[in-house]
Order: C-alpha cells, then sequence, then structure tokens
C-alpha cells in the first residue's frame, strides 16, 4: 500500500549566515512529506512528516474564514513560527518567533518569462533590512535559496517511487532541505509562501 509520507546537528544562522548546533538542522540532505491538510477536523492547515513517517511540524487554521493569524508548530504543540498577513498595496506575509527571528516574504516584481520569484526580507530588532534569501516558482516546483542563488531547498508535488510514478495529488508535496539547513526556517518561509498563495 502507497503511504504519503516518505537526524540533527548545525542551521543557518538567518540574519549573518553562521551556523550553530540545532536540532532542525542535519548534515546530510533530507527530504520531508508535507500534506496540505490539517490533522484537525474542519480545520485549515498542513501536516509535516520526515522521511521516516514521523510527525514532525503542523499548522492548524481553526477560523477557516481568517487567515491572517497562522502558527506553525512542532510535534508537542510548541509554536516556531507566527505568522501574520498584511494586506496593502502588495500583499505580504510576516513572520515572527520567540527567538526574535523576523522576516517578512512579498512577491518580486523582477519580471522573468519563465519564473516568478519572492523575496525574504530579514528584518532585526534595530529595524534594518536585508534581503537574504528568495523563493523561485518553476511552474510546479519552486526552490528556496539564499542571497547568492544556492539552493537551500526544492518543494515539488510528490510522487510514488515505484515504476508507475503515482502522483498524490495537487495537495502533497515533497520538500528536500540540503545539508547545515535549519528546516524549520525552510518550513517558515514555505508556509508563508502558501498564505500568499492562498494555499491554506
Amino acid at each position: 500500500m502507497v503511504q504519503i509520507h516518505p537526524v540533527q546537528a548545525v542551521p543557518v544562522n538567518s540574519s549573518v549566515g553562521q551556523v550553530k548546533s540545532s536540532s532542525y538542522v542535519t548534515t546530510e540532505q533530507e527530504s520531508f512529506t508535507i500534506w496540505m491538510r490539517s490533522l484537525v477536523y474542519h480545520s485549515k492547515g498542513c501536516t509535516v512528516f520526515d522521511s521516516k513517517g514521523n510527525l514532525l511540524y503542523r499548522v492548524d487554521n481553526y477560523d477557516s474564514k481568517n487567515c491572517g493569524e497562522v502558527y506553525l508548530m512542532d510535534l508537542y504543540g510548541e509554536v516556531l513560527f507566527e505568522f501574520q498577513q498584511r494586506f496593502g498595496l502588495f500583499k505580504s506575509c510576516e513572520v515572527c518567533n520567540s527567538t526574535g527571528t523576523r522576516f517578512r516574504l512579498q512577491k518580486n516584481f523582477k519580471i522573468s518569462p519563465s519564473s516568478s520569484s519572492y523575496k525574504v526580507v530579514m528584518r532585526s530588532s534595530k529595524d534594518d533590512q536585508q534581503s537574504c534569501y528568495k523563493i523561485v516558482n518553476h511552474g510546479s516546483v519552486f526552490t528556496v535559496e539564499d542571497g547568492s542563488g544556492r539552493l537551500m531547498a526544492e518543494v515539488k508535488k510528490k510522487k510514488s517511487n515505484n515504476i508507475n510514478g503515482l502522483d498524490f495529488g495537487e495537495d502533497v508535496l515533497t520538500m528536500v532541505v540540503e545539508p547545515q539547513v535549519d528546516h524549520s526556517f525552510i518550513m517558515g518561509i514555505v508556509i508563508a509562501y502558501g498564505l500568499l498563495k492562498c494555499k491554506l
């Protein structure tokens, strides 16, 4: 029977690109399954599994009429990131966590015929801003890259590993995160992107 769901050491410090010890970082490339459904009945959200099928992250939005404030939690229900959508001339998503990491995801309006992109603007307590990361959408696949263009993660529709390559549908995704990258931070970027694309 086909299942939808598919080890820990060091993250990139989101403000200066340094590496430090964390349970959300591994020394090897890691694969995750993102199911764009909540485990809570009658609520919007998504559920994230690691490559062994263990629940790792979840997003539950109990107010299905309002996606203005959403939370990314670990499997124990501890809030890792808080998301608030901003509606103005250009829609954006403000993200923060308890350790002081703050960023805003907004559309990058540079015109490209083959792809669209969003930029991650990091913010510090001093309110200075710098764009360190970006999401590049290549149709059914999107990537998270750092400021130099280095691939940090790739997200695409999940397919089974058998010969037929069974497609699990639009709401089941595979996220591959590169070594030495904080996958909780990448999930924060992916959730913010999902909110802006009205996927949550």
